[in-house]
Formats: structure tokens, C-alpha cells, sequence
């Protein structure tokens, strides 16, 4: 009787983590910040310099997938089924890459290589890509950008852009769009600042090939 009992007892068991691995599991989402395409530019005098853009340095939370929320005035948490396509440091690279490109205003526009050189160094760092809860749920967007001159080993400018854009609606892809905003938003801002700096500082050479 006792061996009958522990047999049944293993077979409930059994049973039970068969019932459980069968079970549907939550599906992870996946979202991107689109660009959208390349806006018309003006006819506009180029500047004849090449620019190489830098990974952006960023802290651990966006060198991750998770999409990241604020809890309160210092708690961050992140999000386990809704997730970036890829990191927000990687897709930032890429979205001043495509702005500075569609701006029309400069010789070229690449991403920082060995192969390559350049008249100028972009280089960004990101400081929150995040669904803030309090007082209303919005999108925070905070990025620095920097222009290093590699002859002279200096910056020679930076500016900064923080805003939180309102959010329409409660879904985590309502967050998204928030954010999305607020990034062209952002970067637009900042890349006309640096042409604004090119428009009162001309390069004397360029040398970039």
C-alpha cells in the first residue's frame, strides 16, 4: 500500500509539470524607434567636412533590451516581456547617423571605423530612454552631443536635450510613440544646434577621405 501511494503521488506529479510545460507562455514584444524617412532639405551651402559618429556611451540599463520605467524619483525597473529590437545605445548611433545624413549639410556621415578618417568626431551619451509614471505617464528623452576635434584633442562643442513628452494612452506602445517623438524631437534639435556651430565656426581644411 505504501509503495501504491508514492507511485501515485509521482504520477500526480508527473502529471502536473506535463499540464504546466504545455501551458502557453507570454510572448515578448519587440518594439523600434523609427526614423521615418529622410525629410526634403533645403538647398543649403554644404559643409566640406566628414564626420564620423561614435558609439554612444550610455549606462548599463540602455545597453540592454528591456524597456526601462521610472518607479517614483529614483527607482528605475525594467519590463520583461517588452523589449527594444536592440539596445537603445545602438539605435540612437544609428538615428543621428540618418539625421545628421538627412540634414544634407555635410560632406559625409559614417560610422566610426579604423578604415575611416574624419574631420570630426560625434559622440553621444544617452541619460534616459524611459516610461515615467509621475505625475502623468510620459516619455523621458536626455542625450548629450558632443563634437571632438581629433587634431587639436579638444571638444569644441556640445549641447544637451532633456524633455518629457506627454503619452496618449496607457499601453506600453503608446509609451513608444512618446519616446519616438520626443527622439526626432531631440536629435533635430540638437544636429540643427551643430550646424548652427559649423555656420559661425567654417573649417579652415578638411582633410577626411
Amino acid at each position: 500500500m505504501l509503495m501504491r501511494r508514492i507511485q501515485n503521488a509521482a504520477f500526480v506529479l508527473l502529471l502536473a509539470g506535463v499540464v504546466a510545460g504545455c501551458g502557453a507562455s507570454r510572448p515578448v514584444k519587440y518594439y523600434v524607434l523609427d526614423a521615418g524617412p529622410a525629410p526634403a532639405v533645403a538647398p543649403a551651402p554644404q559643409v566640406p567636412v566628414t564626420l564620423l559618429v561614435s558609439r554612444i556611451t550610455a549606462a548599463h540599463l540602455y545597453r540592454d533590451d528591456r524597456l526601462v520605467y521610472g518607479s517614483g524619483t529614483a527607482q528605475l525597473g525594467t519590463y520583461e516581456y517588452e523589449r527594444w529590437a536592440e539596445p537603445p545605445a545602438g539605435m540612437m548611433q544609428d538615428m543621428v547617423i540618418k539625421t545628421l545624413r538627412a540634414s544634407g549639410s555635410y560632406r559625409s556621415v559614417s560610422r566610426i571605423a579604423s578604415n575611416l578618417r574624419g574631420d570630426y568626431i560625434v559622440r553621444g551619451q544617452l541619460f534616459a530612454l524611459d516610461e515615467v509614471q509621475s505625475p502623468g505617464l510620459s516619455g523621458r528623452f536626455s542625450f548629450q552631443l558632443e563634437l571632438y576635434d581629433p587634431k587639436a584633442s579638444t571638444t569644441v562643442w556640445s549641447a544637451a536635450y532633456t524633455h518629457d513628452e506627454p503619452v496618449n494612452g496607457k499601453k506600453v506602445s503608446d509609451v513608444v510613440e512618446a519616446l519616438d517623438r520626443n527622439v526626432r524631437a531631440g536629435l533635430t534639435q540638437l544636429t540643427g544646434e551643430l550646424g548652427q556651430y559649423f555656420a559661425s565656426h567654417p573649417p579652415q581644411a578638411a582633410t577626411g577621405q
